[in-house]
């Protein structure tokens, strides 16, 4: 038995002095971790200055027309910016209500076509043979490295013929929807291919045995699966929607059916000389907020289903 417990203790031993000697060994200088330390600290300063410098300015009461400097402590606080942004932020008669409520009606409506169609055919690409199979997913692949700009043109022209009556399909709020629910679907569907690849057939196999059809596995086994990546999924369309402005400009004509981004954009250029610095710092503030804190609580899922799904293709 004391040889036992010496042979126990030895391998105990072992053990500490591996994992002792490991952590030494991966133990950098201390200049090179000085020099990593002032690496990281430069990254997140160039990141996190041209934020709290548009909070300055958005908080700036002298209104001014142009930046004066690189100020990241303004003269004075005052929230009159975020009042005017709020009440009317352009020269057309819409308030910042408005335009956010159809942001977030394109953004939404966009991410629950994306993910709709985008596991539907997923779906079909990861778990049925069938004749085109492989053409289509090159041909859906070849859309994907198209920018979105690229697009804009046919679909214009090709949305604006659908006209019923006075309604014309590519100048209202639910063209933009579908133009952008077109450019988002190649990636969710790869993206939600690759995640459905990695649930075991086994387990619909199973379900099959136990009677159920492919519509009941579908509904009942692969979806609450696919939970993360559906939510990624979701997300990632629903900030397409939500900062898209190329296809809301080009289609909108009516200031009440304009956008967080066609606003945004209108607070400058020519036709805007006179837009006071802080308006349109409290105004990208505002537009940007909503998303920016959704996106720090969910991070950790997104990074997380973005990997899963990547794993096969």
């Amino acid at each position: 038995m004391t040889s036992l417990a010496a042979r126990g203790t030895g391998r105990t031993g072992l053990r500490i002095w591996s994992r002792s000697s490991s952590s030494e060994e991966r133990k950098l200088p201390l200049g090179r971790q000085i020099l990593y330390q002032l690496l990281c600290l430069f990254i997140a300063f160039t990141v996190i200055f041209p934020i709290l410098w548009i909070l300055s300015l958005s908080l700036d009461p002298r209104g001014l027309t142009r930046p004066d400097g690189l100020n990241l402590i303004p003269p004075g606080i005052s929230f009159e910016a975020y009042a005017n942004v709020l009440e009317q932020p352009t020269s057309n008669p819409v308030s910042f209500l408005e335009l956010a409520r159809n942001s977030f009606l394109v953004a939404s409506l966009t991410a629950v076509a994306a993910v709709l169609i985008g596991v539907s055919a997923a779906y079909a690409f990861s778990r049925l043979n069938f004749r085109g199979r492989e053409v289509l997913m090159v041909a859906i692949l070849g859309v994907l490295m198209l920018p979105a700009v690229a697009t804009i043109t046919p679909l214009f022209v090709l949305l604006t013929r659908i006209q019923i009556g006075e309604f014309t399909l590519g100048r209202t709020l639910i063209g933009v929807i579908v133009a952008i629910t077109s450019s988002a679907l190649p990636f969710a569907i790869w993206n939600l291919k690759g995640y459905l690849d990695t649930i075991p057939k086994e387990l619909e196999e199973a379900a099959s045995v136990d009677g159920a059809t492919r519509n009941q596995s579908f509904l009942r086994i692969i979806l609450p699966l696919a939970v993360p990546a559906l939510a990624v999924t979701g997300f990632l369309g629903f900030i397409a929607g939500w900062t898209e402005y190329y296809f809301s400009v080009i289609f909108l004509s009516d200031p009440q059916q304009f956008t967080l981004a066609v606003a945004l954009n209108g607070m400058v250029g020519q036709y805007a000389t006179q837009t006071p610095w802080s308006e349109f710092s409290a105004f990208a503030i505002m537009f940007a907020l909503p998303v920016s804190i959704v996106y720090i609580f969910l991070q950790k899922y997104i990074i997380g289903g973005l990997a899963i799904g990547g794993v096969k293709g």
